[in-house]
This record gives C-alpha cells, sequence and structure tokens, in this order.
C-alpha cells in the first residue's frame, strides 16, 4: 500500500466510482459506475491517472479527508468551495496535498455531485471488474462513513500541465431526447402527447438509481402489469402512479412495470438539483 485517505467527514452520500462495469449487463448486473463519467475522466486527467481509475462521488454537502501521503488531487463538478488545509483550492485542476493534510471540499453550489480523483486512484478490490459503489445491489464498498480508510495506489503519470478547466454550466431546465419503446403501446396516444409536450421537474426523491419526475401523469391503454425485465440506462419507467422514472446507474429491473422511452444521454441528471425541470423530446429534434 503507497498511502491511504481517511475519511474525516463522509457526507449525505460520499461513494467509489469508476467507469462502471458495462459488460456484465447480459446478466443483469446494473452498470454502476460515475453519473457523469466526463466529470471522472477529467479528474483523472488533471492527476496523471487513466480514465478508468477509481476515485469518489460527494453527494451535496460535501466531505472532508485527509491523506496519510502527499498527492496531487482533482475535484470536478459543481461547484463547491475546497480547502487544501488552511489553503483555498478551485474545481477543475490539479492540487497538491501535503502528507497529513486535510483536504475539504464544501456544499455543491448549483449542482449535486463533484467528483475527486487522488493519483494512483482508491484502491479498494474490485468486483465484476469495477471498484464502482452499487448502492442498490450492494456490489462493491459500502458507501464511505466517517473514519474509513480507503488504500491509495501507485501513482502512474504526472499531473496535467493546465491551471484551470471549466466544467459545463448548470442549467435549470434540462431537455433530454426520448426513444419511444419498446411498451409505449402501453399508453394512450394522450400519454405520449403530453409527456413530449409538457414539463415535469426532479422529485426530492431522486438518487443514483433513478430520477423520479413530478407531473402530468400519464394515463396507461393496457392494464396489468409485465413479467421483471432487463433494462438499459436512462429508460423511462413509468409506476402505477403515472409519474415518470429516468433509470440511472444503480438502476434495477423494471419490476413489472412498462418503459415507456429511453432518453439518449442522462449525464445532465447527475446535477440535476430537485425542482429542476425536465422536457423529453424525440430524437429528431
Amino acid at each position: 500500500m503507497t498511502g491511504e485517505l481517511v475519511v474525516l467527514r463522509a457526507g449525505a452520500l460520499t461513494t467509489v466510482q469508476d467507469l462502471g462495469r458495462p459488460g456484465y449487463a447480459h446478466l443483469g448486473v446494473p452498470r454502476s459506475g460515475a453519473l457523469d463519467p466526463a466529470a471522472l475522466r477529467l479528474a483523472n486527467r488533471l492527476v496523471g491517472n487513466p480514465e478508468n481509475t477509481a476515485g469518489l462521488e460527494i453527494t451535496v454537502t460535501g466531505c472532508a479527508l485527509r491523506l496519510s501521503r502527499a498527492a496531487t488531487v482533482a475535484v470536478t463538478g459543481a461547484e463547491a468551495e475546497i480547502r487544501v488545509g488552511a489553503r483555498p483550492g478551485d474545481t477543475g485542476r490539479p492540487l497538491s496535498v501535503p502528507a497529513g493534510t486535510i483536504l475539504r471540499i464544501g456544499p455543491a453550489r448549483g449542482g449535486v455531485r463533484n467528483w475527486l480523483a487522488v493519483c494512483g486512484g482508491i484502491d479498494v478490490p474490485p468486483v465484476l471488474g469495477s471498484r464502482a459503489t452499487d448502492t442498490l445491489s450492494g456490489l462493491g464498498p459500502p458507501p464511505l462513513r466517517d473514519g474509513d480508510r480507503l488504500p491509495l495506489g501507485t501513482p502512474t503519470g504526472p499531473p496535467a500541465p493546465v491551471d484551470l478547466t471549466v466544467g459545463p454550466p448548470q442549467r435549470d431546465e434540462l431537455r433530454l431526447a426520448l426513444r419511444l419503446g419498446p411498451r409505449d403501446d402501453w399508453f394512450t396516444p394522450a400519454a405520449l402527447d403530453r409527456l413530449l409536450g409538457t414539463a415535469y421537474t426532479v422529485s426530492p426523491v431522486s438518487n443514483r438509481v433513478g430520477a423520479r419526475l413530478a407531473g402530468a401523469p400519464l394515463p396507461r391503454a393496457v392494464a396489468g402489469e409485465l413479467p421483471s425485465e432487463g433494462i438499459v440506462l436512462g429508460a423511462v419507467q413509468v409506476p402505477a402512479d403515472g409519474q415518470p422514472l429516468i433509470f440511472l446507474a444503480d438502476h434495477p429491473t423494471t419490476g413489472g412495470y412498462p418503459v415507456v422511452g429511453v432518453v439518449a444521454d442522462v449525464t445532465p441528471l447527475a446535477q440535476a438539483r430537485p425542482g429542476t425541470t425536465v422536457r423529453f423530446h424525440g430524437p429528431q429534434r
């Protein structure tokens, strides 16, 4: 072991994430991995890691950590106050952290999540080819708690020679391309018009499993339930209350409810706070 990361304050939900385990979808294993893969890739590039190296995904409230060895770190994602000991730091740039120094990442501002990369990566044992925490199935390491100690891997390259990178802007309204199917015929024509023509908002009970939406319910043309089916990232399931649910990285099987369509890119939902407006449109627009 070349050092460890000590969790002083884990916050609301801090998990180990890499780019997930997509190769096991045929076994019904969810992908897991960072909700914004591009943000984790960037953090890893900034510290000289391969892009799939495991880091931390930090949700809403921030965290406090201490490194037992000197290391370069990078924080991407939402804007947040960062302090390396007494020094201020910035998101989107390599930061040098001396051994024993406390790294504090404050609450997310204007978004929901941050991603932390440490040179050498978080070296927990892989499960099914990934170090990612799956909050639904329990695969991978459990969500972090105060006092946890995580092993660090051996650095493989120098930090990136950049002063600052700029992340995508946070938006109050998301437009998500939706391809209908496979069960859109279980809904009335009025339901499909409503889905593509009205606004929904992100519910406070959303998490890594799925983004729950609130808005106009979608009436069914076919009653009853389906046998449980495997689904893909971005599948839009409609439970009995008629409110759409967009499945994210830690999704399960359908549980009997029909999937009306699939969102082409769920990455914007990684930073969608409760109350964010969501509008669906066909892939042609």
